[in-house]
């Protein structure tokens, strides 16, 4: 997941330079519109944003959903070493994604400013 989202973040981590080439410069005021290109850049970050967020709070979800399930199991189970590594690992990928969703406000927060 870390991966995809390194690879949906790339409007993000180039909003400088997409700001660069939406803006006119004076030679080409005439020829782009900029009101529009500079909606079309929001609406693909708010896309983007909303996309990415969507996906992981899924991921969220649905780690937290084995969570539950493998905490249930190691309750009528106390000695399953197996199970609580398993129990461990889940656990590990839960905190690593809820994590994500700091970076994801940060992120998002810092595309904001530069876009306005």
């Amino acid at each position: 997941i870390q991966e995809l989202l390194r690879v949906m973040r790339t409007i993000d981590d180039r909003i400088v330079h997409e700001l660069n080439t939406t803006i006119p410069t004076a030679s080409f005021v005439g020829k782009i519109d900029a009101g529009q290109t500079c909606k079309e850049l929001y609406q693909s970050l708010m896309d983007a944003h909303t996309s990415r967020e969507r996906i992981i709070k899924n991921c969220i979800a649905q780690t937290s959903s084995v969570v539950k399930t493998l905490r249930e199991e190691r309750e009528k189970a106390q000695d399953d070493v197996a199970l609580l590594k398993q129990l461990r690992k889940e656990q590990t990928k839960l905190k690593l994604m809820q994590s994500e969703l700091n970076v994801e406000e940060v992120v998002n927060d810092r595309s904001w400013k530069v876009l306005s």
